[in-house]
């Protein structure tokens, strides 16, 4: 029997189970496709940015897909047109010609993936010294301590609103809520004193690691009001899945009466306020 007849020829699969494959990737597309917001696509999966940064990343999300999605369609069409042209029904041979040792075609692949490494490096470049700048007074200054297995957050008093040092202080059964002024600037000073944690609020696109011994900084500015989740995204425990905590963005008034309210409470000053500080060594050399 020839072999373009047989069972196993690579025509008769196709013939078979392109049809099933085509069905089940069009159910599996319907099943999802139900929960998807048409509002959501353009973000590609990224959530909705709440700080005036979150749309510097959204973007270059966004031209990342857009630039991969161009390889791609390239990449697809080349394919297609190699099955289209180059079947064996079509040239009556075994396989096509082969092209070996051309230099224009090496110079080209060598060349366009390289340009656009560069490209992508320029723009990632660019928008992360944005998103690391900081600002010399910022109008908030917040301490963030990741703790195993919780949050405490020191928030830095303003006497022209009337507020002194504070602090409040969460644990894994009961997550804390850390309240931000709406439009105004917020540093956020890292600190962590057993392992590596990483401050992540999904909204603000945008997450930094905690690093014991180190200080990290970044700066946000909010601009939606309403609450947000936020979480450890480093593992680093036993409870890591329970050091949550909610994101409070209210107005400047509501923020400065929160921390009032800390204070009535008797949580002045702040809390592990020397944590980075090398630990004191003993008359034995011992830490």
């Amino acid at each position: 029997m020839s072999p373009y007849g047989s069972d196993r020829s690579p025509r008769r699969w196709m013939r078979r189970r392109v049809p099933q494959l085509l069905a089940l990737g069009l159910v599996t597309a319907t099943a999802t496709g139900c929960s998807v917001d048409s509002k959501d696509l353009p973000r590609l999966g990224l959530p909705n940015p709440v700080t005036e940064q979150g749309p510097r990343v959204l973007s270059l999300w966004q031209g990342a897909w857009i630039a991969a999605l161009i390889v791609g369609v390239v990449v697809w069409g080349l394919i297609l047109w190699s099955v289209a042209f180059h079947r064996r029904s079509r040239t009556k041979i075994e396989i096509p010609p082969q092209t070996r040792y051309n230099l224009p075609i090496e110079v080209l692949y060598t060349v366009i993936p390289g340009i656009m490494i560069a490209v992508f490096f320029y723009f990632t470049a660019r928008d992360e010294t944005k998103l690391e700048e900081l600002s010399k007074n910022p109008d908030n200054v917040i301490n963030v301590v990741g703790v195993q297995w919780s949050w405490s957050f020191n928030y830095k008093g303003d006497p022209a609103d009337g507020t002194v040092d504070v602090y409040e202080q969460g644990t894994p059964g009961k997550k804390p809520t850390l309240y931000l002024p709406v439009k105004e600037s917020i540093r956020f000073d890292l600190t962590s004193p057993d392992v590596i944690h990483s401050f992540w609020v999904p909204n603000f696109l945008y997450k930094k690691d905690i690093i014991p011994g180190r200080t990290n900084k970044f700066e946000v500015v909010p601009t939606k009001k309403g609450t947000y989740g936020g979480k450890c995204a480093e593992l680093c425990g036993v409870d890591h899945s329970r050091m949550l905590f909610d994101v409070k963005i209210v107005d400047k008034a509501d923020y400065v009466q929160h921390l009032k309210e800390l204070a009535a409470k008797g949580q002045t000053g702040e809390l592990r306020s020397k944590i980075n500080e090398p630990a004191p060594v003993d008359a034995h050399g011992k830490k």
